[in-house]
């Protein structure tokens, strides 16, 4: 059994750590609430994006457009898969399940070639070793992410489908959905899905509207810029996800620390009343001798 000694030094560094812990959860829970506020702001434009684009649609011809063409065997084509994960960890099994839907998009691809791009520094660690080829990576996300960070990775996603490199794009990512529930999404960027016919007549229903510059220049901005609020919508939904893990993985290692610390505490008192019931043997023992 340890000595008293060793068990009160035991308790001095888990009442530190649960100090930490407890500092960390207050933290996540305010950049929480920021981050939220963000995605829920995010949502609302990127359904009037595509009303937008749905009433366009019926004036234009979508297939000419290159984010729009699916090549003949797509489905077994080179594929761009887009890993967003966090910079830092200390928030459950967030960054691990990411991971894992990683693999499991490969598994389920085998044969196909895929290749990866890669944001956040923990699925840039992970993936980075497996041997497959890598677009590009982008870490250390400033705290506020801006619309020129998906701008930024959006334009390497848009050349490489673009230019043929890869026949689709697909994108796996937490969703924010409760502070204690994040959903694993993967699913397909590009080709971006053609609006049809009935979106476009419910668009145009109320209002018609003149285009200055005309609607296929503004269809063909418009499908950029949607590609890129998916992925800015990814990254705010992604980085809510992680304040909210980290806020629930410190709040678990802060009830377990409390849990520990009663534990020792009682394992010490007694060690404590052992030694005290040995010394008072020990002087009763030399008293009758």
């Amino acid at each position: 059994m340890a000595s008293l000694i060793d068990m009160r030094r035991r308790i001095r560094a888990v009442k530190s750590t649960q100090q930490i812990t407890k500092a960390m959860k207050m933290v996540a829970a305010s950049k929480l609430r920021r981050a939220q506020e963000k995605v829920m702001a995010t949502r609302p434009f990127a359904r009037e994006a595509r009303r937008v684009l749905a009433s366009i649609a019926g004036r234009v011809d979508q297939t000419v457009h290159p984010l729009l063409v699916r090549r003949p065997g797509a489905e077994t084509g080179a594929t761009l898969l887009i890993v967003i994960s966090g910079d830092r960890g200390l928030c459950g099994s967030f960054n691990t399940n990411i991971i894992k839907a990683a693999g499991t998009f490969l598994r389920d691809n085998a044969g196909r070639p895929v290749s990866f791009g890669l944001v956040g520094r923990k699925g840039r660690d992970m993936l980075g070793r497996r041997g497959i080829p890598v677009r590009f990576e982008r870490v250390n996300l400033p705290k506020t992410i801006t619309f020129a960070e998906a701008e930024a990775i959006a334009a390497p996603v848009i050349e490489a489908f673009t230019s043929g490199a890869v026949d689709s794009v697909h994108i796996v990512y937490n969703e924010f959905k409760s502070v204690i529930q994040q959903k694993l999404i993967v699913e397909q960027l590009l080709p971006l899905a053609s609006v049809t016919a009935t979106e476009a007549k419910a668009a145009d229903h109320a209002t018609d509207y003149l285009y200055e510059p005309s609607a296929e220049i503004i269809f063909e901005r418009l499908l950029v810029r949607l590609v890129e609020a998916q992925i800015f919508r990814a990254l705010l939904e992604s980085n809510a996800a992680f304040y909210a893990a980290q806020m629930t993985a410190m709040e678990a290692a802060t009830r377990n620390s409390a849990d520990m610390i009663e534990r020792l505490t009682l394992t010490m008192n007694k060690v404590r009343q052992a030694a005290i019931t040995r010394e008072i043997i020990e002087v009763v023992s030399g008293a009758q001798a």
